[in-house]
């Protein structure tokens, strides 16, 4: 018996060693040795074990970035704020040069741009989320997963965690799932350690350090599922893991199975164009329904969950619709409540209707869009014209219907209530008894006389 337990101590201890020495350390305790400084002239140093990174005042971002490119990984660190500060941690990241094909948003040369893991100590409270460095943004902010927002520590250490493998994204902090991205954007690249430019001289000299930095980059497996929102931005893809969370693609990518003209029978294939996983209305008249017209799921939906993305052209209009009856029989577009698509820069119709209600993912001539993740900040939710955007429509059981924008919640309401009554009988939906009040109704895509594309159309029902 002493033997067994004696060996089974040994395989025990073997396999432990053996996982151990699969870890690499990015950072060997003394100096900055295989790193070098990106971007910025934030100072690094290194002191007790531990890199330190100071901000300082009139320097952009700045990056201790590995000399070493990585593309599957796991990577975990211990980080520690010493003032409340932004930071972020940098992966499969490049910088712009001639051999570079991203679209970068800041035209400085030798751009860092790439997935960075965000360190976030204010009120917003987004640490673990993902956001895309000088391109598009923000991908997966913490309000689709408002439970990760204890998971960060402000004055004591973190430790983080990411995962790619694959297209696969993921990151924890102290253990707790926080983002889950599925994207092709880049493979591999170096990881670096941020430090965020500041505006106030005052603000100079703060600090962050790092330490225990290590990764992992074979016999790679992923951890369990956690359960948690996913943000797939593969086009007209559901992966394993949406399914098992009951989303489905509504929009197949290849046919019009499934959708047909609004108040017809057929689906308008003369102005609805099927081409490369893309379904885009190629009207181009300016009048609203008139080449055409919209098209409509042939299912009705209640309470659900839509995902769609969507690419406007020069001056565009057009339109996501839900709660569409077609009992109306009306001349135009289908009556239903609107997510608004629109070059709010360039066409008329976004000066139009009341503070704003007829701007970008508005509920179209009702509620103005606005910044409600980050309450008394403007805008940030908006992509250039000929960029792919992330919308999303959210109607739960109770009534209560929220509009998403590339990740910000932008509308939230409730229909049936005194405040939503009053705002459609001073709307251009007044003459429409019970407006946008039916139990279930058809999906509708607006054709509005301008060039708008979709694709990734899916949905759960909730």
């Amino acid at each position: 018996m002493k033997r067994l337990f004696y060996f089974s101590v040994f395989i025990v201890s073997s396999l432990s060693a053996l996982a151990q020495q699969e870890w690499e350390s990015l950072f060997n305790g003394k100096d900055l040795s295989g790193f070098t400084i990106l971007n910025g002239k934030a100072n690094y140093r290194v002191e007790n074990g531990m890199i330190i990174g100071k901000t300082v005042y009139g320097e952009p971002n700045s990056f201790l970035a590995t000399n070493k490119v990585y593309g599957d990984f796991v990577l975990e660190l211990d980080l520690r704020l010493k003032n409340p500060m932004n930071s972020g941690i940098q992966f499969r990241s490049e910088i712009k040069d001639a051999n570079d094909t991203c679209a970068v948003s800041d035209k400085t040369p030798n751009r860092v741009h790439g997935y960075q893991m965000e360190v976030d100590p204010s009120a917003r409270a987004w640490s673990g989320g993902i956001y895309d460095e000088a391109r598009r943004g923000w991908l997966y902010p913490l309000d689709y997963n408002p439970g990760a927002k204890v998971a960060f520590k402000k004055s004591d250490w973190n430790h983080y965690k990411i995962e790619c493998i694959g297209n696969s994204i993921r990151t924890w902090i102290n253990g707790i799932p926080c983002a889950h991205i599925i994207d092709a954007t880049t493979a591999k690249g170096f990881i670096a350690l941020q430090v965020h430019n500041i505006s106030k001289k005052e603000e100079e000299g703060e600090e962050i350090q790092w330490k225990n930095i290590r990764i992992k980059t074979k016999n790679l497996k992923p951890a369990p599922s956690t359960g948690i929102f996913i943000v797939n931005s593969l086009a007209n893809n559901v992966s394993l893991e949406e399914e098992k969370q009951g989303y489905r693609l509504l929009w197949d990518g290849v046919s019009s199975k499934g959708w047909r003209g609004a108040y017809k029978t057929d689906f308008p294939d003369k102005v609805w164009q099927i081409k490369d996983g893309t379904l885009t209305v190629n009207s181009k008249s300016g009048a609203e329904s008139a080449n055409g017209g919209d098209i409509v799921t042939e299912e009705k939906f209640g309470a659900f969950d839509l995902q769609f993305e969507f690419k406007i052209s020069d001056t565009a209009n057009s339109g996501v619709k839900y709660f569409v009856t077609e009992t109306e029989n009306n001349v135009g577009s289908a009556i239903g409540l609107e997510f608004q698509i629109l070059d709010d820069d360039k066409h008329p119709d976004a000066k139009l209707g009341s503070i704003g209600n007829r701007t970008m993912g508005s509920l179209y001539d009702l509620i103005p869009a606005a910044n409600l993740s980050e309450p008394g900040n403007g805008r940030r939710d908006k992509l250039p014209v000929g960029q792919w955007n992330r919308g999303r429509i959210i109607v739960y059981p109770n009534g209560h219907i929220e509009h998403w924008l590339n990740g910000f919640k932008i509308v939230s309401y409730d229909r049936g209530t005194p405040i939503f009554y009053a705002l459609v009988a001073r709307s251009k939906y007044a003459q429409w008894k019970n407006f946008g009040m039916a139990p279930t109704g058809r999906i509708l895509l607006q054709e509005h006389g301008t060039v708008v594309s979709f694709r990734s159309i899916k949905i759960k029902t909730l």
